[in-house]
C-alpha cells in the first residue's frame, strides 16, 4: 500500500466569510456533540453506539449530499469530514434542522480518521466535485489517486461503494484513467452513457446547481470494491 501520509498537508481555504453571531453560537454548541473523536479508534460503536452500515463523505462541501442521504437512512451512520470551517457551520445547520443524531463530522483530514478506522468497517464513500487541481504540477495533491485510493479501498467492505461526482474535465479524465488500472474497484456502469446521468438517492447539491447553470457538464461514476 502506498503511504497516504505523502499528502499529509491540506491545500486550500479553510474559511470564507467572517461567522455571523448565529453561526458562531451553532459552531460552538453542537460541534463538540458531533464531532469524530480526535483520538483513538472509529467505528460504529464508538460513534453510534451499536454496529450499522457506516458512510464517509471526503469534503462535504456545505453538507446537502450528507444531510440527505442520513435522512434517507436513518438507520445506517454517516460521517463527513471538511477543512472548510464555513462548510462544517453549513452542515451543522442541517444536522440542527433536520434533527439528523447519525451525522459526525470532522473538521480536517478525512485520510486521518480513515486512518483510524477498521478495515472493511465501510459501506459507502462519497467524494463529490473534489479540488480538480488542474495544473499538471498539482496532480499530486488530488484525492484521487493511488495512495488515498489504497486506504479508502482499505476500508470499504467487498461489495462496498465508492462515489465520485465532478464537473471538471481534466479530473474526470484523470479519475478514469486512475480507476481503470486499479484491480481492487469495478466500475459499476451498465451502459456507456450512465456517468452522464445522476443515480437515484444522489441528490443535486447546490455546488452541482451552479456549475449546471454555467452549462458545465456533470460526470458521475459508481466503483464497487471488488
Amino acid at each position: 500500500m502506498n503511504d497516504p501520509m505523502t499528502i499529509r498537508r491540506l491545500y486550500g481555504r479553510r474559511s470564507g466569510h467572517k461567522l455571523r453571531e448565529g453561526q458562531e453560537a451553532l459552531l460552538a454548541a453542537l460541534l463538540p456533540a458531533v464531532a469524530v473523536p480526535e483520538r483513538g479508534p472509529v467505528d460504529s460503536r464508538i460513534l453510534f453506539g451499536d454496529r450499522r452500515p457506516l458512510h464517509f463523505e471526503i469534503g462535504f462541501g456545505s453538507g446537502e449530499h450528507l444531510a440527505f442521504r442520513a435522512d434517507l437512512l436513518p438507520d445506517h451512520g454517516f460521517i463527513g469530514a471538511e477543512p472548510f470551517l464555513n462548510g462544517v457551520v453549513g452542515a451543522l445547520a442541517h444536522i440542527r434542522d433536520r434533527r439528523l443524531a447519525n451525522v459526525r463530522l470532522h473538521m480536517g483530514d478525512a485520510l486521518e480518521v480513515l486512518e483510524r478506522m477498521p478495515d472493511e468497517a465501510l459501506s459507502f464513500v462519497y467524494l463529490l466535485h473534489p479540488d480538480p487541481w488542474p495544473k499538471a504540477r498539482h496532480a499530486k495533491r488530488r484525492m484521487i489517486n493511488d495512495g488515498p485510493l489504497d486506504l479508502i479501498a482499505a476500508k470499504l467492505k467487498p461489495g462496498g461503494e465508492l462515489r465520485l461526482g465532478t464537473d471538471d474535465p481534466v479530473y474526470c479524465r484523470w479519475s478514469m484513467m486512475v480507476m481503470s488500472r486499479r484491480r481492487d474497484f469495478e466500475w459499476l456502469a451498465e451502459r456507456s452513457r450512465d456517468f452522464l446521468a445522476r443515480p437515484g438517492g444522489w441528490p443535486e447539491t447546490r455546488y452541482e446547481a451552479k456549475a449546471r447553470r454555467k452549462g458545465h457538464e456533470i460526470w458521475y461514476f459508481r466503483y464497487g470494491r471488488v
